[in-house]
């Protein structure tokens, strides 16, 4: 049986380099980095290194570049962050956001009484810009206003320069989950109006567990966990130093080969949505994700021609033939939940057929994606 990985947006396979990084580190530099003698400090300049790297990429400065658990806990201290600590009264946001972001908005809205508001979304799951214009200047309130520039489920790309334009014009915050971003887009935050980002290694061929959150200078903001000081004192705890290498050697190839890389890529997804409408042609695309130019190039959301009977045994059977994809997003798998990104902009009768994120890496190859077509076009048949 061949097996096929199409699940690259829950994550990714760890590049060969970043394991070796990775064995290194943990063979030869178990010190504690912040112990003062010299395995500690070897460990302490490696730590710094990796953000000095992230940091000269993203046109950063090495302060604000915060190692984390992942991306749910960078979002988690900032939008908390913001809240609690720089006066934020107004979030806004939209309802098809990562719950890593929805989940702890809602919970800011129950525990400090702030305003939650939802921009308005066009039939793709774009933001309404006019909508948001007129969020932000509803009241003198101070906002943060955090979308995600590229939606994990349907891989929409948002205008990052004009939201954050438009949020600096009107004195608030910006934040993006740039989970589905960083790795695969170039970024140079000086030069775009962000005021904080959030990264995961794992999204980017590095291992899982590390990520880091981008907290520009002077925000005010105030750690989320407290005790020692590491992370200049954003997050307390032992820094887990074999994945942060492993995320800065996972970084620095990303960023490396990057061009080549997204060609191959790019390629991959417009072969498959090609063959996909010659030997599929009832099948449609969700959000924006069949269109190359507005949509991330690694991933496509289809809705399937199949019943409502042949639906629910779908995934199972593809599972079966080796084949793994996601029915949403990964942190709802297993759940019997439906997409809450796609129950925003499907119709009702559009949510009765089976909709599946097939997202792609350069692991994958075209012959791959003719065994996944042939085995959806005979379940079709069937």
């Amino acid at each position: 049986m061949q097996r096929v990985y199409l699940d690259s947006a829950a994550t990714t396979q760890v590049r060969e380099e970043v394991i070796v990084k990775m064995q290194d580190a943990l063979a030869n530099f178990y010190g504690n980095p912040s112990s003062t003698h010299s395995f500690g400090r070897s460990a302490k300049t490696a730590i710094e290194k990796a953000r000095k790297t992230i940091a000269k990429e993203l046109n950063a400065h090495p302060s604000e570049i915060i190692f984390t658990s992942g991306g749910t806990e960078a979002d988690n201290m900032i939008l908390r962050g913001a809240v609690r600590d720089l006066g934020v009264k107004t979030l806004i946001t939209s309802k098809i956001e990562h719950h890593a972001v929805l989940h702890t908005a809602e919970e800011l809205a129950k525990e400090y009484g702030v305003t939650l508001h939802f921009v308005n979304l066009d039939p793709s799951g774009n933001p309404d810009m006019l909508h948001l214009t007129s969020l932000l200047q509803q009241d003198d309130s101070k906002k943060l206003v955090s979308l995600m520039h590229v939606n994990n489920e349907i891989g929409n790309k948002i205008d990052i320069d004009a939201i954050g334009k438009l949020c600096a014009d009107n004195h608030a915050l910006f934040h993006s989950d740039t989970v589905q971003s960083v790795g695969h887009y170039e970024w140079d935050v000086k030069n775009t109006q962000i005021d904080f980002l959030t990264a995961a290694a794992h999204k980017f061929h590095g291992p899982k567990g590390i990520g880091f959150a981008y907290i520009k200078r002077n925000t005010g903001l105030k750690p989320l966990i407290f005790g020692g000081s590491q992370e200049r004192g954003f997050r307390a705890g032992t820094e887990s130093f074999h994945n942060i290498v492993g995320l800065e050697e996972a970084f620095i190839v990303a960023y490396k080969n990057m061009d080549a890389e997204r060609n191959y890529v790019t390629d991959l997804k417009k072969y498959f949505i090609e063959k996909l409408g010659k030997e599929l042609p009832e099948i449609t695309f969700n959000g924006l994700s069949g269109d190359l130019d507005k949509s991330t190039y690694t991933l496509v959301n289809v809705c399937l021609p199949y019943s409502e009977e042949k639906a629910l045994m779908l995934l199972f059977h593809l599972d079966l033939k080796g084949i793994a994809c996601s029915k949403g997003s990964a942190c709802q798998s297993g759940s019997d939940l439906g997409s809450h990104v796609l129950g925003e902009i499907l119709s009702k009768d559009e949510l009765k057929r089976p909709s599946l994120r097939f997202s792609f890496s350069k692991y994958n190859t075209k012959e791959e994606l003719d065994y996944v077509i042939s085995v959806l076009k005979a379940y079709a048949n069937d």
